[in-house]
């Protein structure tokens, strides 16, 4: 999930015995607008500094794609595969995007945090002790503090001696904060 410029709600769901996962955007005025459908598990989003693109993934498929962004209307349109994950290390989860436009993406079962440039390109790669590596976010007064949640707490001794764990990192890259989220349900 993840809020735009003007306020409005990016989310997802998870799939169902009956059905793929959405994606779906609630503006400010309550209305909903089901934006794509047949998902395997809508995830990390993230907007490119400019905000004329957006960052989507799409966990089981083990792809983020791009999407061209209209801030006026909050429409996605062109979608493309941005970044495809190698099997072998993890499925993309929770997303971030850098001052410099650098995505960042953790890897659930990969133990991994990835730091990619806008052109796709790997450019870090930071290992956890824990295997499922869930999200990443900027933080601190000036952006630079990173905070990288992991899961699997309660199986440690297979999960990763960290897992469940925050951990915090301060690389000297900067973030930018996230945008709130404006929503009025029935005129309130």
């Amino acid at each position: 999930m993840i809020a735009d410029p003007s306020g409005r709600v990016f989310c997802g769901t998870m799939p169902t015995p009956d059905r793929l996962g959405r994606l779906y955007r609630l503006d400010p005025d309550g209305s909903l607008t089901k934006l794509l459908d047949g998902i395997g598990v809508s995830n990390g989003m993230g907007f490119t500094p400019d905000r004329k693109q957006l960052y989507y993934t799409d966990s089981p498929a083990r792809k983020i794609y791009l999407f061209d962004y209209d801030q006026k209307t909050g429409a996605l349109s062109n979608q493309r595969i941005h970044i495809t994950t190698p099997e072998l290390e993890g499925v993309p989860d929770g997303m971030t995007v850098d001052a410099a436009g650098c995505l960042w993406s953790a890897r659930w079962d990969g133990g991994h945090l990835f730091r990619y440039a806008p052109d796709s390109t790997e450019v870090l790669q930071i290992p956890f002790p824990a295997k499922k590596v869930t999200s990443v976010t900027f933080g601190g007064a000036d952006y630079t503090d990173i905070y990288v949640t992991t899961a699997g707490g309660n199986n440690r001794a297979e999960e990763g001696s960290g897992a469940g764990a925050v951990f915090h990192l301060n690389l000297g890259i900067q973030g930018v904060p996230e945008f709130f989220s404006n929503i009025s349900v029935n005129g309130g």
